[in-house]
């Protein structure tokens, strides 16, 4: 059977930095001076220099005048409205991107991950008739499966060139996380909210050798996690409910050798070269770190991604493995967390 290799990932993000005027805006929700200064400890801690946001950049959408400026913050439909015309523009930018380093030649199928908004026609029918895609190219559109969406899509791309050897995947993941700004006074939401910022990424999937080839998907789940990591959709945009537990439950779980294999494809960690995790905060990379006994180095491409970027959900993942496609992997681990609590990923290695 033919193998299915990812040549290379374009990646985008807006040009409004507002991870600054979110922690002084989150701070000021805060009641107690005690709940404050945790939250200066645990901003302080985050390792995120960077998050940006489509939000317009004339002032920070947190300030008056901006988009979450009035004390009650926008309703869905406009915080839609947004997702709308901004997503597929970051989308496009980011295969813009993956069109200066490969060929996309003819497309014949294209696959787009996003958890952070709806339209329809859907925006992978946005990006088709923007790139003037022919109207036969097979699209899927991969919804709301949160943080690991990533893996689900370069997964489906590998089953259709499995399938398909001639097939020519585009595979997109894009995200808004900006839009779903939540006012509360609680602790544990602010510190969720921290973390996440705006991106998009573009893959080409072939079986024409090049780049990575993909390997074995893998996935499961803890056991009883299934409440720590949610979307509630509101009236006021989509509340991420992001458990404090989940780093320790995920440090848990790798401890646990079944499990461990589980979530590494069965990869004994000492024999993994190239390690892309997906960069959800800075605990839940220590917990990985840790579980695993990896060197101090195995997450760096992770950790430089969330310095730069924050946690982009579905689009992170890829920005890792664009990092990862600079250098040569004798066997690579791309292992993602999201809603469930599910661990997914897939083997992959360096195609020369």
């Amino acid at each position: 059977m033919i193998d299915a290799y990812l040549h290379a990932v374009g990646t985008a993000v807006p040009g409004h930095d507002i991870h600054a005027a979110f922690v002084d805006w989150a701070r000021a929700r805060l009641p107690a001076e005690r709940e404050r200064r945790v939250f200066d400890r645990m901003a302080a801690r985050a390792a995120i220099g960077h998050r940006w946001s489509v939000l317009p950049d004339d002032r920070p959408p947190v300030a008056e005048g901006g988009f979450y400026g009035d004390p009650t913050l926008p309703g869905t439909a406009a915080r839609m409205a947004i997702y709308a015309e901004e997503a597929p523009r970051l989308a496009l930018a980011a295969i813009a991107r993956l069109a200066e380093q490969v060929a996309l030649g003819e497309v014949t199928h294209l696959v787009v991950a996003s958890c952070t908004g709806f339209v329809a026609p859907g925006i992978d029918q946005i990006i088709a008739r923007e790139l003037k895609l022919a109207p036969s190219v097979e699209r899927l559109l991969v919804g709301f499966m949160g943080c690991y969406a990533a893996v689900a899509a370069l997964r489906s791309a590998r089953h259709i060139v499995r399938s398909e050897p001639h097939a020519r995947v585009l595979v997109v993941c894009v995200e808004l996380s900006t839009l779903h700004l939540q006012d509360t006074p609680a602790l544990e939401p602010l510190l969720a909210q921290l973390q996440f910022g705006d991106g998009a990424a573009a893959a080409l999937v072939t079986g024409e050798p090049g780049g990575v080839e993909l390997g074995q998907p893998f996935a499961t789940t803890l056991p009883d996690s299934h409440a720590l990591i949610r979307w509630d959709i509101t009236d006021q945009g989509f509340a991420m409910h992001l458990s404090g537990e989940v780093p320790a439950r995920i440090a848990a779980g790798l401890a646990d050798a079944a499990f461990a294999a589980a979530a590494t494809g069965g990869a004994r960690p000492e024999e993994v070269d190239g390690w892309a995790v997906h960069a959800g905060g800075r605990s839940i990379l220590d917990a990985v770190e840790g579980a695993l006994h990896l060197p101090s180095d195995a997450l760096a491409a992770s950790r430089a991604v969330l310095a730069e970027n924050g946690n982009m959900s579905s689009a992170t993942l890829m920005f890792v493995l664009a990092r990862l496609l600079e250098r040569r992997v004798g066997r690579g681990v791309a292992l993602a967390f999201g809603p469930g609590l599910a661990a997914e990923g897939f083997a992959f290695r360096s195609a020369s």
